[in-house]
């Protein structure tokens, strides 16, 4: 199949699979291009809003606005700490969204506007009139608001792609398309600044608040209404229950994410690379004090940089499949921490005036080996996640950010180092004096060429040493892609039986896995053989072509082989547990807890801590009944307390079903609601002003029994997340009972396996049909156009 063959099919199956995904696939090509192309517009209000969030060496806030480095490291450190509440409201709001569009999908509207306001505000602000504590009041005062708003809206950008499928090589060949599409942002963006500040100054400089002000609106106006494609057009299928969403408490969420290690391994590469990017500054300095080269000089150089985000886009997919995410996570940090150490002695034995070029050649390396960790981070995200579900049997997602924020104690120590390297290279307000200059800004020290050198050497010698601590804990990161695959397909097996339990299991569930499980007993306990390309090796010397075939098939085989051995120690193990002396521990103790009903957790026996911590933990058998023991106690503990608290009269079970009540109540306003403003608008074209007042009265009224039901809703979640807390020994113990109980039915599951088989290849048939019917469909329409076409053509001539 040639080049032109090969797009021609591409085409057909765009056209094919535009609203409904491929077999096998979870997002159609309408999702891709809505995320891809709405990504690209939040990331023109992300290239603006970003600069505006305070952090040390930021060039909007110290060299722009003013503000000295320590003054900046006093509002950093409050920024900080305001952020804290904030972050952990944030999880809060992702983890307990009901909506029907999803857990990230609403956020990218609600978070959006306010965000937007907010940027533009900002660059508005009078700071040439203002103090130097006005500035930093300002500045702290709108980034109270961007650490809530614009951070939401930020992280759902980045995480929506772990709820829109579950597949991690889906999820990495999406994020790869979305990334191309979302580097034009930045691109863009970097390519004009220069122009538009040299249209405006009519100097080589980024440092005037005005070139913001001109700049910055349009782009983030255009940003924000392009962003909506993601919200209107992307599908979750990873979207809890509506009975499911309780609110999950900041230290329910901690105990979960503490058995997380691959949650502490990201987060520490990210906590000891605090002067990794102390170096970020270095050219837009050398451009704007040194006058190293003309503005369309600069613009070419961003550009040219700003392309070295492109190659990683391109390769990573295949790179992953090859390699997997931790070798490149460590080969991309090493590549980073070399070319910051060439950076040292251009800047220090290079002319000032000639070494703009050279030191884009290394920031270009440097930009490529950080994007393809940025590239890698919504994957990795995404396994831990996966990795948490298969450990706690909960998915916890927006409570990970709101976790993550304990790094930031850990940051606000680590940043001070650098005002205090700024300082000691001659960053200060008495080297500005000494150099002619009044010290109200202590950047112009930067127009001198020898504490330029020196203050760029530092802060080198510093981002190499951050770059380095930044590879360590990658090599402690042994979530495979095999591994995650495991797990997901554990959750699938655990998902099979619950939907039998629950009386809806469907055919495709049921067959698939059946499937897994039958195969799995198959290869359950066999060794796994390395595989070697040794015999490719050998076939390629006897330059026979069908030799080299066989040998590239035999060691495809041979890792499939080994894949599904790994694979099949998980899903046995599952399958199995309920044999195990932990679990079957557990299910004793599950007994008598659901025996004694709910009034029996007021009797319930608290047990003693240090009794579950000094339980044996030489195997692995015995680490399990240990781990279970302890969040046992815990779990008992904060029952007892929150029934003291809420239910000392007694306690009844919670009826769910006044969630569906209240769910019918508020859909059916919201369709009421719609179509009263469908009938507004009717009567505002027909200019019958009564009925747009009587519509515009019914909306009102409408709006303000839907907020009464809403209202309703959150009371209700909000007791149900009580009970929740205080029923939790006995829920747990139900909740185990029920799934001992279904796992002993997989013969009788498995009976229905032929006739949901036979359905499920007529639907899988069907489908397939229906695709080849519409390209040959599509290809005879294009046939015909083109023979029009070359009639009409022909006849003119």
């Amino acid at each position: 199949m040639n080049i032109k063959e090969k797009a021609a099919e591409l085409c057909d199956d765009i056209r094919v699979y535009w609203k409904k995904p491929p077999v096998g696939r979870y997002m159609s090509f309408r999702e891709i291009v809505s995320l891809a192309v709405g990504g690209l517009g939040i990331q023109f209000v992300v290239f603006c809003a970003q600069n505006m969030i305070i952090s040390i060496g930021n060039t909007l806030l110290s060299n722009t606005i003013g503000i000295a480095p320590k003054p900046l490291y006093i509002i950093y450190l409050l920024s900080v700490i305001i952020s804290f509440p904030l972050t952990a409201l944030r999880g809060k709001i992702i983890d307990s969204s009901r909506s029907k569009k999803g857990r990230y999908r609403p956020f990218i509207l609600s978070m959006g506007i306010p965000t937007a306001i907010l940027t533009i505000g900002f660059v508005f602000m009078p700071y040439e009139r203002m103090s130097m504590f006005a500035k930093c009041l300002t500045v702290l005062l709108y980034n109270v608001g961007l650490q809530f708003f614009y951070m939401f809206y930020y992280d759902v950008d980045v995480s929506i792609i772990n709820v829109l499928s579950p597949n991690t090589i889906e999820r990495s060949d999406v994020t790869s398309i979305k990334s191309v599409v979302n580097s034009f942002a930045p691109t863009l963006g970097n390519i004009i600044l220069p122009l538009v500040a040299r249209a405006i100054t009519g100097e080589n400089t980024l440092v005037d608040i005005r070139i913001y002000r001109t700049f910055y609106p349009p782009m983030v106006v255009f940003g924000f209404f392009l962003g909506l494609l993601a919200y209107f057009n992307t599908e979750e299928k990873i979207v809890q229950a509506k009975t499911h969403t309780i609110k999950i408490k900041f230290m329910d969420a901690l105990r979960a994410v503490v058995r997380n290690k691959y949650f502490w391994i990201i987060s520490l590469a990210t906590w000891v690379a605090f002067l990794e990017n102390a170096v970020q500054s270095i050219m837009d300095w050398l451009y704007s004090y040194q006058d190293a080269c003309s503005a369309a000089e600069y613009s070419l150089i961003i550009t040219i940089r700003g392309n070295a985000s492109l190659w990683p886009m391109l390769f990573i997919p295949f790179l992953i499949r090859i390699m997997g995410k931790r070798k490149i996570l460590v080969i991309s940090n090493i590549i980073n921490v070399i070319f910051i150490i060439l950076m040292l002695p251009i800047i220090r034995y290079g002319d000032l005036s000639h070494i703009i070029w050279p030191l884009m050649f290394c920031f270009f390396f440097n930009y490529m080996a950080a994007h393809a960790v940025t590239l890698l981070t919504p994957g990795v995200n995404g396994d831990i996640r996966d990795y948490q579900q298969y450990v706690t049997g909960e998915r916890i997602d927006g409570m990970f950010v709101a976790v993550g924020a304990i790094g930031s104690f850990i940051t606000l120590l680590t940043n001070s180092a650098l005002p205090e390297l700024y300082d000691r290279a001659g960053l200060n307000e008495e080297v500005a004096r000494s150099l002619g200059f009044d010290g109200s800004n202590v950047y112009e020290v930067l127009s001198d060429p020898m504490y330029f050198k020196n203050i760029c050497s530092v802060l080198i010698i510093a981002a190499t040493v951050g770059a380095s601590l930044n590879v360590i804990p990658y090599f402690f990161y042994d979530l495979t892609e095999i591994k995650q695959k495991a797990m997901v397909t554990v959750l699938k097996i655990r998902a099979l039986f619950e939907d039998y339990g629950n009386g809806v299991l469907s055919d495709a569930a049921l067959v698939e896995a059946i499937d897994i499980i039958e195969e799995s007993k198959l290869y359950y306990g066999q060794d796994t053989v390395k595989p070697t390309k040794d015999g490719i090796k050998k076939a390629k010397k006897t330059k026979d072509k069908a030799a080299v075939k066989k040998a590239k098939e035999e060691y495809k085989k041979l890792k499939e082989r080994n894949e599904k051995i790994e694979i099949a120690q998980f899903v046995v193990n599952e399958i199995n547990k309920f044999e195990t002396e932990a679990v079957k521990s557990q299910v004793e103790e599950a007994k008598k807890i659901f025996d004694a009903g709910l009034e029996g957790l007021y009797s319930l026996e608290i047990p003693s801590m240090k009794a579950a911590k000094s339980l044996p933990k030489n195997t692995d058998a015995e680490k399990e009944i240990r781990r279970n023991e302890i969040n046992r106690v815990r779990m008992i503990k904060d029952s007892q307390k929150t029934l003291k608290k809420h239910y000392s009269d007694g306690i009844e079970k919670f009826d769910v079903r006044i969630f569906d009540r209240l769910f019918e109540k508020e859909d059916a306003f919201d369709a009421e609601i719609k179509e009263t403003v469908n009938a507004l608008r009717e009567a505002s074209k027909q200019h019958d002003k009564e009925a747009e007042k009587t519509a515009k009265e019914k909306i009102k009224s409408l709006r303000k029994e839907r907020e009464t039901v809403r209202k309703k809703i959150k009371e209700v979640t909000d007791e149900n997340s009580i009970y929740t807390r205080a029923a939790k020994p006995y829920l747990e113990a139900e909740k185990l009972l029920i799934q001992r109980e279904n796992y002993m039915h997989y013969e009788d599951i498995k009976q229905g396996y032929e006739e949901s088989k036979k359905r499920n290849e007529e639907e899988i048939n069907r489908r397939l049909a229906e695709a080849e019917e519409l390209k040959a469909k599509r290809r005879e329409y294009a046939a015909k156009a083109k023979e029009q076409r070359k009639n009409k053509g022909g006849k003119n001539g």
